[in-house]
């Protein structure tokens, strides 16, 4: 008689991966059949699946490779968001944290991963990342179109919703009422007896400047949501009786609250000074009113401030901010959704804008 050879042992550290043959050779089995029973256990009786993983764990084999399987698949069960700006701000950043948190929901009720790509001019290997990313399509999240990326997304032809920023080139999106939401913020301001403004704004192109922005920069800004909030202020102002051109537009390259208030420095130090102010977001409206408390004025009794954003940390400001609320998660959550419904072969539905309201608390008065 035949004696059995003596079962071998788990590869140690350095001597390689152990592969499917081998654990099909100690089962003595197809390397089909130890693929089946991690792939497909429905295939296979509970007793050969138990030996194939009982040999697989005693030969250090821990299941198909994840990039083989997936190459194989042509699919890499992760959707990616292409963020317009270095990673780590991306968590710094209360708005954007509260969007991929939508997002990451819908990955989540799909089964799938989330994997975040920089984007944004200026960011090093931006093209590149978005080129290797390995994905099944792409959340773009308030990218400019004119941004160089934008290209290597259209290069992967990869299904594709675009998160504020209009429709173009057959994909999807979704949105917010980012003019009306403003329009409602400098109307508030109007109605309080203010006839003294000014803007603090995110960059207006993908070269970003730091100062004054004329009427001109103004309208050459590149990305939808800047030029929307910016128009929603200027109708209401000159509804107001208030030239636009006589509203200072401070452009900050960067949306913190370190640029706002080197900005609103800058603009509080003019003559006559400015009774209210709007800021495209509430991370500089924050910064804004720092600089104004350095300046030893009070809000709202100096300075009326708007923010745009609602961010939860705008309730917990001192004081509370006045601000523009716009549903983060759930703009986030319906992005991811239209993703995944491309990806399975469905109908992601028609672009849709989410409404936003205007939420008072008490950093404006009365001048």
């Amino acid at each position: 008689m035949g004696v059995n050879p003596e079962p071998r042992k788990k590869k140690k550290g350095g001597e390689g991966r152990a592969t499917s043959k081998e654990v099909a050779a100690e089962v003595g089995v197809s390397v089909a059949t130890v693929s089946n029973a991690y792939n497909r256990p429905d295939q296979l009786s509970e007793g050969l699946r138990e030996r194939i993983f009982e040999a697989a764990g005693r030969l250090g084999y821990s299941g198909p490779d994840p990039l083989g399987r997936s190459l194989r698949r042509r699919r890499s069960g992760a959707i990616g968001v292409l963020y317009a700006d270095r990673l780590s701000y991306a968590f710094t950043d209360p708005a954007a944290v509260m969007f991929l948190e939508g997002v990451s929901l819908a990955a989540e009720e799909a089964g799938l991963n989330l994997f975040l790509v920089p984007g944004g001019y200026g960011l090093s290997g931006g093209s590149e990342a978005v080129l290797s990313a390995a994905v099944d399509g792409f959340v773009v999240y308030c990218v400019s179109a004119e941004d160089p990326v934008i290209s290597a997304v259209i290069e992967r032809k990869l299904p594709v919703v675009l998160v504020d920023d209009p429709s173009r080139d057959g994909a999807t999106s979704i949105g917010i009422d980012d003019e009306g939401g403003a329009r409602a913020a400098a109307e508030h301001l109007a109605e309080l007896g203010h006839r003294r403004f000014a803007v603090v704004s995110f960059k207006l192109t993908l070269e970003p400047d730091r100062g004054l922005a004329d009427p001109a920069r103004q309208e050459s800004a590149d990305n939808e949501d800047t030029r929307s909030r910016l128009k929603g202020y200027k109708t209401a102002i000159e509804k107001a009786g208030v030239p636009w051109g006589d509203v200072p537009v401070y452009e900050c390259p960067e949306n913190t609250p370190e640029e706002a208030k080197a900005a609103a420095e800058e603009l509080l130090a003019k003559e006559p000074r400015p009774t209210a102010i709007l800021a495209l977001s509430d991370q500089l409206a924050f910064g804004v009113m720092e600089a104004a408390k350095g300046f030893g004025l009070s809000i709202p009794g100096d300075l009326s401030m708007v923010g745009f954003d609602d961010v939860s940390e705008a309730a917990r400001s001192s004081p509370p901010l006045t601000t523009v609320h716009q549903p983060h998660v759930e703009k986030g959550l319906k992005a991811g959704r239209k993703l995944v419904a491309l990806l399975e072969g469905g109908d992601p539905g028609e672009p849709e804008l989410l409404p936003t309201k205007l939420v008072v608390r008490g950093s404006t008065a009365s001048p």
